[in-house]
């Protein structure tokens, strides 16, 4: 039998603590879509996770994206400055942004400084040419605030800046945060994260050029 609604419906009009006075209900009580609210709502988030991802990483013009508001989205990385979508393209596009660091330049495995759009993404798609998934594992909160923790997971089965494949996956945790407008489009993405998770699997195979003992995540995988 379902519960009482007094709190009211997300998703429903006429189910608020007001309209369920003095009605009838089928089964005895006011109808509660929690269960199913929350399937929604993980379902949609991957959704929208999944379509946020293409649209940055394969999209040129900043109009032709669905999922956000180009004028007023923000994007920051473990807490940096936030990024408007100009100074993300300053630096890079996707991956460069995603894998920002301050580390000094000699101790970087992977340099976004150095990087273009088309050579850090032409770098991952080649280590990994069945993809880079990406997995939510748990919703903490649904929108309009949406927090979530990630799985990104690939097998090393190309070469990586000079390191040869190791056929390992190689796999890295997170939480996102997105915030969404009235209109339901994303205007700003927190990610935190340790990027060494992730370089450190890519750069365990041999060097041909033997600087692998300059970087400080391999010496500690």
């Amino acid at each position: 039998m379902a519960s009482p609604n007094t709190a009211g419906e997300k998703y429903r009009s006429y189910l608020n603590e007001d309209d369920i006075k003095n009605i009838k209900w089928r089964f005895g009580s006011p109808p509660n879509y929690d269960a199913v609210n929350k399937l929604f709502e993980e379902g949609r988030t991957k959704n929208l996770v999944k379509t946020w991802e293409m649209e940055m990483f394969n999209k040129v013009n900043f109009d032709d994206y669905k999922t956000i508001d180009p004028v007023k989205y923000r994007f920051s990385l473990n807490g940096r400055k936030e990024l408007t979508l100009d100074e993300k393209r300053k630096l890079g596009g996707g991956y460069n942004s995603l894998l920002q660091t301050s580390l000094p330049e000699k101790f970087r495995c992977f340099n976004p400084s150095e990087e273009t759009d088309d050579s850090s993404h032409r770098a991952f798609t080649t280590a990994f040419p069945r993809g880079f998934a990406l997995e939510i594992l748990q919703v903490y909160a649904g929108p309009p605030v949406i927090v979530y923790k990630f799985r990104h997971w690939g097998f090393v089965e190309g070469p990586f800046k000079g390191h040869s494949p190791t056929g390992e996956m190689v796999e890295f945790f997170g939480v996102a945060i997105y915030e969404l407008d009235e209109h339901s489009k994303i205007v700003k993405v927190e990610f935190f994260y340790d990027r060494g998770e992730l370089l450190g699997g890519l750069v365990k195979g041999a060097n041909s050029d033997d600087i692998s003992s300059s970087c400080p995540f391999l010496n500690n995988t």
